[in-house]
């Protein structure tokens, strides 16, 4: 009998797009969600940023330019999942840095709702990466 060595490979049942179009939902649901329960909470009246139709159209693109980048590095780089989540973890940290300005640019923005802004970037990443690096894959 012959041993086939094992080998780590991961086999996708799903493309970059589909999974794309799921990480876009779901961060558009979630932050939706979000929106509503910050509002009760009036953490920041008066703060547009925090109202429906900027966070949800921001997103919406926030979750389809991870697809993009995504797709991007699967035509470049081998370990395309490790890389992405790298990407992904820099670019996250680097989105905080508008919301702080914010705080001294726009004279409804409260702490409290910077940090609900800096909540829901952390959505859509954690979205962007279970759609396009764990959903859809067998390990």
């Amino acid at each position: 009998m012959n041993e086939v060595p094992s080998q780590k490979s991961t086999r996708r049942h799903r493309s970059v797009s589909v999974r794309g179009g799921v990480a876009v939902v779901l961060a558009v649901l979630v932050n939706a969600v979000l929106v509503v329960g910050f509002g009760s909470l009036n953490i920041a009246p008066g703060f547009d940023a925090l109202t429906f139709p900027p966070v949800a159209f921001l997103s919406a693109v926030g979750a389809a330019g991870a697809a993009v980048v995504y797709w991007a590095l699967s035509r470049y780089v081998t370990d395309v999942d490790g890389v992405f989540v790298r990407v992904a973890g820099a670019v996250l940290v680097l989105s905080f840095v508008p919301n702080i300005a914010l705080l001294a640019l726009d004279p409804a923005a409260t702490v409290l709702g910077v940090i609900a802004l800096m909540v829901m970037h952390v959505t859509v990443a954690v979205a962007a990466v279970w759609a396009l690096v764990y959903w859809g894959s067998e390990q």
